[in-house]
């Protein structure tokens, strides 16, 4: 099946439709506002490039020097060549126009946006922004040949050079390509429920008018809110000279840049009551994340829609400071004000936003072709009209950067923070009121650019290089209660031991084994079962390293059976009306004993490399019969149970039930899936929109569950914890710390949120018991 709708995809379905439409369809699934879309698949893809031969070339292509601009320039031509080149089959053809045509609501022809979704991107710890191309206002007549065409932007310098740099092999990445009605804004932007720097509890929404490629491109400098989440009111509103507006022509239907007429380039784009509405639904969807969100939306009439959300991986642990000019609500800022005083005033050439904190200094480099940006050398400032993603090459090279146009929550912004280059943005005539070669300063908190070398500022030699840095591990509050994180690729380790978390709580098994493409049996056939054992060994291995001796515990394989069906060698899975109700976890491992054992097979290696940090977690387990099957086959596999540290998910009302029979198999923790314990309890399908609404981790029966599963493992000597998403949210870690809960383990960016409240929850119940 080449196309999935986004009504039937979530966040565990990355590896298949990619990080865009699986944040797309876990925003349908939870009752969302998102325009009605499909994706073609990251398996389409890698079928098309596979059975036309060009994989091999392909991926010989783009394995250049990242730091070589012609031999990139290069690479991207010859990618493009062999993509574009390649006839799409006809089947895959027919089934994307055909679900092209449903999305028309009875028109001849639907106007739909097409947008790549690569299978790495908005990762935790790298957003992969601006990486591939979107097309909006497309119909019928060019909508292959866009899909195509975002095919081909797999492979943009900046896509090469990004993913180098990051360390993700070119073969190892596919991606897939959302199709969804376009929706004809008249105003739009992004949002970031927390300060994008600080991680202050600010949302902060940038606004301008049309559709949002010309906020998220840097095409225009947006009108910024700042909303003060304590105190629920908007703080700071900074008015934009919108010089510039992207719409669709209605004679052409293309999309097309035009002036924004006079009157509105400085009027106020949101009003208090539509910044309220993007508010509440920001909050939704950080609560629906348990993490803060970068989300673009946009406004037609009085409806506002979710377009897209990712996690914000460019919070530091710095203390917040204040960004950018800013003025009391409802005022407008003339082009050009500081907001300084006086005296520094004085100093300042130009001002604009700090959209990525620092404060550096270097020589000026205007750049205003692409070509030009080989001139930028080691220590230079990047000036230029407006940061676009082509540019991480030079970023990457830059102490600092300036541009004319652009706001904090730009793509090409967030790259800027997420490489650790200090940036100015917005400053309206950077390149006209700046020469080249000049010295300047630039304050990337402040947003200031100032003449010569400041006294605070780092110089080039001083600056550290950023494939050197490494965030340092934040002092970690003493808690009983051990603090555990949730690693979901292993790509992801050294962050998040970099959280000073006591462990991983939980790394899933099944993504490392989705990402090779193939079912497990297919890939033993093709490549043995040595080789199967070996990249699980080296995804687990990863993490392993990095968290070493801290205990890392990792779940056996529990993908849904849909998950296999669109892996190569999936044609025999069966379809399930409700796979999430179905054949996986456990049970799938017990009635398929050869590769459970090969899984097991792996562990067994790595005690014998002396990995004794690893455990064993068993998913979707009901009573103690599953639990002695798999201790078998732990010995089958050259595993002692009695050795080793092993236990089992809590995700069922039975597993809850029959705690004590569980206990007596011998498992020596238990941990819960809230996610799936909460479905099962209530009878409610979190993806469901009839009823996602009831969906409630913090449900007193589910709670009870939780509850008497803590009690009954305490006094047996087993120890608890939780690994499911509501492990990051306070009330949950509140009831768990007072129920007695061994670990909570967290998300990646909650995990010193968490920490935090489990010392002050430790705290109130020792002083309840002295006084």
């Amino acid at each position: 099946m080449a196309v999935l709708w986004l009504d039937d995809v979530d966040a565990d379905d990355v590896d298949t439709v990619g990080g865009k439409a699986a944040s797309l369809g876990e925003l349908t699934g939870a009752g969302l506002p998102v325009p009605p879309g499909f994706t073609v698949t990251a398996e389409t893809y890698r079928t098309f490039i596979e059975e036309a031969g060009i994989d091999e070339e392909l991926f010989a292509a783009v394995d250049v020097d990242p730091e070589d601009s012609a031999a990139l320039r290069e690479a991207e031509e010859r990618a493009r060549e062999l993509i574009l080149g390649t006839e799409l089959p006809a089947d895959v053809r027919e089934e994307i126009l055909e679900n092209y045509r449903q999305l028309g609501e009875g028109q001849t022809e639907a106007f739909v946006a097409v947008r790549s979704s690569a299978t790495a991107e908005d990762l935790p710890d790298a957003s992969f922004a601006g990486q591939q191309d979107t097309y909006l206002n497309v119909r019928e007549a060019e909508l292959l040949e866009r899909v195509k065409d975002c095919w081909a932007s797999l492979f943009t310098q900046r896509a090469i050079y990004y993913r180098q740099r990051k360390g993700f092999p070119h073969e190892d990445v596919d991606i897939a390509v959302v199709v969804q009605r376009m929706v004809d804004a008249e105003k739009s932007g992004v949002m970031f429920t927390s300060h994008p720097s600080s991680g202050d509890p600010q949302i902060i929404i940038e606004a301008a008018w049309g559709l949002g490629e010309a906020v998220v491109s840097g095409s225009v400098s947006p009108d910024n809110y700042v909303y003060d989440r304590p105190s629920e009111e908007v703080i700071e509103a900074t008015i934009a000279d919108k010089k510039v507006m992207m719409e669709k022509d209605p004679e052409t239907g293309e999309t097309t840049e035009r002036e924004v007429p006079e009157d509105r380039r400085d009027a106020r784009v949101l009003t208090e009551a539509e910044i309220e509405e993007l508010v509440a639904l920001g909050e939704l969807v950080e609560d629906h994340y348990g993490t803060p969100q970068d989300v673009e939306w946009a406004i037609v009439g009085d409806e506002v829609f979710m377009l897209q959300s990712r996690p914000i991986t460019t919070i530091n642990e710095s203390d917040g400071r204040e960004n950018g000019t800013t003025v009391d609500e409802g005022m407008e800022v003339e082009e050009g004000g500081t907001g300084l005083s006086s005296n520094e005033e004085d100093d300042v050439l130009i001002q604009g936003i700090g959209s990525s904190p620092g404060i550096v200094s270097g020589a000026v480099r205007i750049v205003t072709k692409l070509d030009h940006l080989d001139q930028v050398q080691d220590g230079d400032v990047l000036v230029t009209e407006m940061t676009m993603p082509d540019m991480v090459p030079a970023m990457k090279r830059a102490a600092g950067i300036i541009t004319d146009e652009g706001g904090m929550t730009s793509h090409a912004a967030i790259v800027s923070r997420e490489l650790g280059v200090p940036a100015v943005v917005g400053t309206g005539s950077g390149t006209k009121a700046l020469e080249n070669g000049q010295q300047v300063t630039i304050d990337g908190d402040k947003g200031t650019v100032r003449a010569g070398a400041g006294e605070q500022a780092e110089t080039a030699e001083e600056r550290e290089p950023v494939e050197a840095a490494r965030p340092e591990t934040p002092v970690k509050p003493m808690t009983a209660t051990e603090v555990k994180v949730n690693v979901s690729i292993p790509e992801a380790a050294e962050r998040a031991a970099a959280t000073g978390a006591d462990g991983v709580g939980l790394l899933r098994i099944e993504h490392m084994v989705l990402t090779l493409g193939k079912t497990p049996e297919r890939y033993i056939a093709e490549h043995g079962a040595r080789a199967y054992q070996d990249e699980l060994i080296d995804g687990i291995r990863t993490v392993a390293d990095e968290f070493y001796p801290r205990p890392v515990r990792v779940r056996t394989m529990d993908a849904p059976t849909d998950e296999f069906r669109e892996l190569e060698g999936g044609d025999d899975e069966p379809n399930e009306h409700n796979p999430m109700l179905g054949w996986r976890g456990l049970r799938r491992s017990l009635d398929k004993p050869d590769v459970f054992e090969h899984e097991l097979a792996a562990f067994a290696r790595l005690y014998e490399m002396g990995y004794d940090n690893v455990e064993v977690m068993f998913p979707l387990v009901n009573d103690a019969t599953d639990v002695r099957k798999a201790r078998e086959h732990m010995r089958s596999a050259g595993i002692d149970p009695e050795a080793r540290s092993w236990g089992v998910m809590i995700e069922t009302p039975a597993s809850a039930l029959m705690i004590r029979e569980l206990a007596e198999a011998g498992i020596d923790f238990a941990s819960f899936g809230t996610n799936d314990l909460t479905q099962y309890t209530l009878a409610v399908d979190r993806n469901n929109e009839h009823v996602a609404d009831r969906f409630d981790e913090l449900h007193p029966a589910v709670l009870e569950l939780i509850e008497r599963t803590i009690e009954t493992c305490r006094e047996l000597d087993v120890d608890t914890s939780i690994c499911g998403q509501a492990g990051s949210r306070t009330e949950m870690v509140d009831f768990l710390v007072e129920a007695g809960v061994s670990s909570i383990s967290a998300n990646i960016d909650a995990v010193r949120d968490v920490q935090h409240e489990v010392k002050r929850k430790e705290q109130r119940l020792l002083l309840d018991s002295v006084r």
